[in-house]
């Protein structure tokens, strides 16, 4: 695991270390929080992944980490009706308070990609199969 060299986190008692993968999570949970966020569009291993079990946390989401600073990339679906540039500008807003309350960087950038748009589907009532009756 690679881990972000933190020299100004250096305490008395040692030093603090923030894994890239701990970034793209709270990047993570600060898009899907995002009203209008469908879901995150991820790879196709993070794809495998769930598949096997394993929820992807950090799904959709891509980092690039410095000793102070930090760039986000992150992967969205849209629900249908709602303003995409509105949802974007939220998103960028959240990530960067998110990371930068959490772990103390700067973040210099959000970029947000849309993938796609989700349509939510009207659930129809299951109808009655006349064979399948029991009498």
């Amino acid at each position: 695991m690679n881990m972000i060299p933190m020299d100004y986190e250096k305490t008395d008692l040692g030093e603090i270390q923030i894994a890239p993968e701990v970034i793209e999570v709270i990047a993570s949970l600060a898009t899907i929080e995002v009203n209008g966020v469908a879901g995150m569009s991820g790879d196709f291993a993070g794809g495998i992944a769930e598949l096997l079990g394993r929820k992807n946390l950090s799904k959709g989401v891509k980092v690039e980490v410095g000793q102070r600073e930090a760039a986000v990339d992150v992967n969205i679906i849209v629900e249908y009706g709602f303003r995409i540039p509105e949802i974007s500008a939220e998103i960028q807003r959240s990530v960067k308070h998110s990371i930068e309350m959490m772990a103390g960087l700067n973040v210099v950038e959000v970029n947000v990609h849309i993938h796609g748009v989700h349509f939510k589907t009207a659930e129809k009532p299951e109808e009655e199969d006349p064979q399948q009756r029991v009498r």
